[in-house]
């Protein structure tokens, strides 16, 4: 009979307190439920030990015991292994056959209190009459594993969550986007309006229902790439509108491409670096009402022309001129 070190199992040190046990076991046993992990025997094997742990040294009289022979065991290894270490006094009942037979049982309560509720979590599902190891029946009793009156009962399969990202165009018209869990593909649609931090569920796409319980859910996390033109504020959007000082001052019309198609823009003249032009309902459509969409704001940034000529650069020398004896006069 090999010994077990229970701390070990749970990854906690001999001194820990129960609440550092009690968080150690929920997140070993969270990870390997064999609820979450299906057909998966290595999982099964680590939520036992886990458990088979948890059961040792939650409880204090349990604890008591097994650290007596733990720290018995320990000198015996460092005696230097003699022989076989003599497990007979710690026998929950000597000569009797192991020890009287038990089933050790955490109630449908306990667990969704340490699960938070989570239905995967009632009880051992598929585990029922699964034996404890020869070291726990030595030193406890024989016993098996039991979900109690969790057996049988229908729960909801686990809610699973996958991260997308998609651009501003897409979050503008709606696209889909093709999901892969496990051995299942599906086509994801996602809708128009969505932002960075929108979740978007996909209903009975999760894992499996356990005893005819339904699916669980799909959650798509959603990401929304930077855009080169455009920055998002809420549902309205804002750009940099550049203009040659020409408009500026003699005004005009330009053209901005949206996302829902051309729109023309008259600048009047005169007009500053900064400018602010609002265009109503050509921003991002809202998400929770997709008919109403934000506003486009476009901001004016007044530029030097290209490739301007000598004859320009002294014409306009000549108008500052002009401009500097004007004020000067004024003065």
């Amino acid at each position: 009979m090999d010994f077990k070190d229970y701390y070990v199992s749970l990854g906690v040190s001999p001194d820990a307190d129960q609440k550092t046990i009690k968080k150690a076991y929920q997140k070993l046993a969270k990870k390997h439920h064999p609820d979450v992990n299906p057909g998966d025997k290595a999982a099964e094997a680590k939520f036992k030990e886990a458990t088979e742990a948890y059961q040792a040294i939650s409880d204090p009289e349990k604890r008591r015991k097994y650290d007596e022979l733990r720290q018995d065991y320990q000198q015996w290894q460092t005696r230097g292994s003699r022989g076989d270490f003599d497990y007979g006094r710690w026998q929950t009942n000597p000569g009797g056959g192991g020890g009287r037979s038990q089933t050790h049982t955490m109630s449908q309560e306990d667990f969704a209190e340490m699960f938070g509720g989570s239905g995967r979590s009632g009880g051992f599902s598929g585990m029922d009459g699964d034996e404890y190891s020869d070291f726990f029946s030595t030193l406890f009793g024989g016993g098996t594993f039991s979900g109690g009156s969790a057996r049988g009962r229908a729960r909801a399969g686990q809610d699973l969550e996958v991260e997308v990202q998609v651009t501003l165009d897409e979050a503008y018209n709606g696209t889909t986007r093709v999901i892969r869990t496990g051995e299942k593909q599906i086509e994801a649609k996602i809708p128009k309006g969505v932002r960075t931090g929108s979740k978007v569920r996909i209903a009975g796409q999760g894992g499996p229902g356990i005893s005819g319980g339904l699916a669980g859910n799909l959650y798509l996390n959603i990401t929304v790439s930077p855009h080169a033109r455009f920055v998002r504020d809420g549902d309205d959007l804002r750009t940099e509108l550049t203009i040659d000082f020409y408009r500026a001052v003699l005004g005009g019309e330009v053209s901005i491409r949206t996302f829902g198609g051309e729109v023309l823009l008259k600048i009047p003249p005169l007009s500053q670096s900064g400018k602010k032009f609002r265009f109503r309902g050509k921003g991002m459509p809202n998400l929770e009402h997709p008919l109403k969409q934000g506003d486009l704001f476009a901001v004016l940034s007044i530029v030097l022309p290209e490739g301007m000529s000598e004859q320009e650069v002294a014409t306009l020398r000549d108008l500052a001129n002009q401009r500097g004896t004007t004020e000067e006069n004024k003065g």
